[in-house]
């Protein structure tokens, strides 16, 4: 009876390799487990919440601490970040998509929950929404601020002649980016219109020879974000069959704008300066006012006593006199001056003691005097009734 021959054969080695195949896959299978999706819009602040990763993956918190639960992932810079005492995700830095992803839709990243003790491996997947956070950028026109771009626009052009094409784009994605144009003013709003999808500007009538030849429209984009946000640019057009009258007519332009800019800023400065000028007058002119009226108020109510002032070395205790009051007398001259008799009064004040050094030539000179009034021919006479002096 013979035996079927083993399926191995003589590919022993062949066969080992694919039982270490399958005992690896069966290891892994028990390591990695199923894979969690998050969706969160760009631009969150940092510690927003994201997932409860240990209540979707059916984990218990203590198990992350345990096992020492971390986020291992491929992106240089770690957006997320793992609270194991709440098991929960969390943004750990501002996610932008436009940075991210650019144009990519729709855009994700993933990275792992890694447990150890024993080893699990958890995917997760996160999705990033686009938010309307920029607003269209023009790239045709090219809007310059030195030199004027401008259309020509033939006087023989027939209804709906393409004169130009706003080109714009918005670097978000979805509804988004979807963008519409509108004619905001214009020089003449009956000559021209604007495709509301495509941004195409054309005529909507015959043009005549009465139409201006410097034509200003002002386009504005936007896009279909809530809220939507918007760009503005300007068109000139010049309807002219020649190029010399098109460059004189807004080498014009382009001066007279200039002109009434610098008219209108220097306007601006003096009215200014004269503003300034008139409020600072007028609040010296009221700080004066309160200062004086403050001064007279002060001195109305003022309650001091007023003290008068004497001279040095004043002493007058009994009379009016400006000389130091040490002797009263008065001197009267008669007709007969030999029969006059001269009388001393005495002195103002008894008890007052002169120490001045200076009193002493005063003092001799009374005496002399007293002695000459003491002649019998002199003409002095000195009455009890003194006069002070």
């Amino acid at each position: 009876m013979a035996f079927g021959k083993s399926p191995c054969g003589k590919g022993r080695l062949n066969c080992r390799s694919v039982w270490s195949f399958l005992l690896f896959f069966g290891c892994l299978s028990h390591i990695v487990s199923g894979q969690i999706r998050y969706a969160i819009p760009e631009e969150l602040k940092k510690g927003s919440l994201i997932g409860n990763v240990a209540q979707d993956l059916g984990l218990d918190v203590q198990r992350l601490r345990s096992g020492r639960a971390r986020i291992v992932t491929r992106q240089s810079i770690q957006y997320t970040e793992l609270k194991t005492d709440k098991g929960v995700l969390v943004v750990n830095e501002r996610i932008d998509r436009e940075q991210l992803c650019g144009d990519v839709t729709p855009c994700s990243f993933s990275f792992e929950v890694i447990l150890e003790n024993p080893m699990e491996l958890h995917p997760v997947k996160l999705m990033i929404q686009d938010q309307n956070d920029n607003p269209p950028q023009v790239l045709y026109p090219v809007q310059t601020g030195g030199s004027l771009v401008a259309e020509m626009v033939p006087r023989s052009a027939d209804v709906g002649y393409l004169v130009t094409k706003v080109v714009a784009v918005d670097v978000d994605s979805g509804q988004n980016a979807w963008l519409s144009y509108k004619l905001q003013k214009a020089t003449d709003r009956a000559l021209f219109e604007v495709g509301l999808q495509n941004g195409e500007i054309r005529t909507i009538r015959q043009v005549t020879d009465k139409d201006a030849v410097k034509q200003r429209l002002t386009v504005i984009v936007e896009d279909n974000g809530q809220p939507s946000r918007s760009a503005t640019v300007i068109v000139n057009v010049a309807v002219a069959d020649s190029f010399p009258e098109v460059l004189s007519e807004f080498t014009d332009f382009t001066q007279d704008k200039e002109y009434n800019d610098n008219l209108t800023f220097y306007l601006v400065l003096a009215l200014a300066v004269v503003s300034f000028l008139f409020i600072t007058c007028l609040v010296v002119i009221i700080s004066v006012k309160i200062y004086r009226w403050r001064q007279s108020r002060v001195m109305y109510h003022s309650n001091l006593p007023v003290i008068p002032y004497y001279p040095p070395r004043y002493s007058d205790t009994l009379g009016t006199g400006t000389l130091q009051h040490v002797y009263n007398y008065e001197v009267c001259r008669t007709t007969d001056s030999r029969k006059s008799d001269c009388k001393f009064g005495q002195a103002g004040s008894q008890n007052v003691l002169i120490m001045d050094p200076s009193s002493t030539g005063t003092m001799q000179r009374i005496q002399s005097e007293r002695s000459i009034l003491d002649e019998p021919d002199s003409p002095l006479e000195v009455r009890h009734n003194p006069l002070r002096v």
